[in-house]
């Protein structure tokens, strides 16, 4: 799918349409909309330009974004209007999908707005403060990738991409676990803080505990990258790496923006996380498209009925994490992971040879047997071990049993 946007000379005008469901609540009422729009009324000086992106929304924004330069005093203004509006229309697709959180802080029309958001506006709360932990990593991270972006040009990152290792086959050391040991197979996170427990090892030295982790049975290492709310770094990722940790590396970031998996394949990376409850469907397709073709894995994070179902209906997904957490709230519930595999969505995963990754909650053995038992082929286990003062036994402390022979 493709975003179109036509600019052409001056007097005529940019044409872009957009078909999506629309959710407008009004007075505590919600109404199905279904919206065929054609904006159109800003003069440019540029013939035409076809932008091909992962979003066909972010695609026109883009499009209009690079123009605004030959725009200025009135032209200028129906410019915003026209970027605000089609940032609208990507909330409203993300809304039809189930997606909660918004992906940026609400901003107010332009002045002079008439259109088909005013409904919205007068209904819906537009506070400007996040409304849960999540909404509030995503906001920063989209300012926090923006910057990199300015940081490091994309003709610099292609270098670097060119000189970093070859990736590993990450989902093919996860299904060798789990023959070797018929237990789900290890993907061990290196993790100095959360928001939501805050510092979990204070002596954090993030090559140190890879390398106990490959010692003691891992399949695969999910280091976070997040610097302002898990004190992670990319650095981390480049540092065990470069270590010779032969671990094929997850690595663990919150993705808004295609930028971010080139950056990750640039440090070593040799899979990348996408989280259903951020990205619409179209996005995920892309960067599982971009992600096969860079040789790296995504591991698809779920946390409810509809995001698996969601999951589902994408091609080319091969690995599922179940996140028992869920990201509002940080409460854990390990059920979860049962509930999403029962009946048709577990019959198509088994069908399908899908590898289905818990996530979160997992401190004993028991807890293992409960969600292989459920389905599971993998875990990801971050807590409950790196706050060990030897990792290697903190593993064989969650599985009942040494792995790593």
């Amino acid at each position: 799918m493709e975003g179109l946007l036509s600019l052409r000379s001056p007097g005529s005008r940019v044409h872009v349409r957009v078909v999506s469901p629309s959710l407008y609540r009004s007075h505590g009422s919600v109404t199905n909309v279904s919206i065929r729009r054609s904006v159109s009324g800003i003069s440019m000086e540029k013939n035409s330009l076809r932008v091909s992106s992962f979003s066909p929304i972010r695609a026109q924004q883009e499009g209009l974004a690079m123009a605004s330069s030959a725009v200025d005093g009135k032209d200028n203004n129906a410019l915003r209007i026209k970027e605000w509006e089609i940032g609208m229309y990507q909330e409203e697709i993300a809304s039809s999908q189930g997606i909660k959180i918004r992906r940026r802080k609400p901003r107010k029309a332009p002045s002079g707005y008439v259109g088909p958001f005013e409904l919205r506006l007068q209904g819906e709360d537009e506070s400007e403060s996040p409304r849960d932990v999540l909404e509030e990593i995503i906001w920063y991270k989209d300012e926090e990738v923006s910057r990199m972006k300015e940081q490091t040009p994309f003709s610099e990152l292609e270098k670097a991409m060119e000189n970093a290792p070859p990736t590993r086959d990450f989902v093919g050391a996860l299904r060798a676990a789990h023959a070797r040991t018929r237990l789900p197979g290890l993907i061990a996170e290196v993790k100095k803080a959360s928001p939501s427990r805050g510092i979990l090892r204070e002596n954090f030295d993030p090559v140190e505990i890879a390398q106990a982790y490959e010692n003691g049975g891992a399949a695969c290492l999910s280091v976070l990258t997040d610097e302002k709310f898990f004190k992670g770094g990319f650095e981390n990722l480049e540092a065990i790496r470069t270590a010779g940790v032969k671990c094929p590396l997850l690595c663990k970031e919150f993705v808004v923006d295609p930028f971010q998996i080139y950056y990750a394949r640039a440090k070593g990376a040799d899979a990348v996380l996408l989280i259903a409850a951020v990205l619409t469907d179209l996005e995920i397709t892309y960067m599982l498209k971009l992600c096969n073709r860079l040789g790296l894995a995504a591991l698809v994070e779920v946390h409810d009925e509809r995001e698996m179902g969601r999951a589902l209906g994408i091609e080319g997904i091969e690995l599922v994490g179940i996140n028992n957490r869920n990201l509002g709230t940080f409460e854990v519930d390990i059920s979860n992971t049962k509930k999403l595999l029962e009946g048709e969505h577990g019959r198509v995963i088994r069908e399908r040879d899908m590898i289905v990754v818990g996530e979160s909650g997992l401190f004993t053995p028991e807890d293992i047997a409960f969600v292989q038992e459920a389905g599971v082929r993998a875990v990801l286990v971050g807590e409950s071990i790196v706050k060990q003062n030897d990792p290697k036994k903190g593993i064989a402390g969650l599985f009942g049993r040494d792995i790593s022979r």
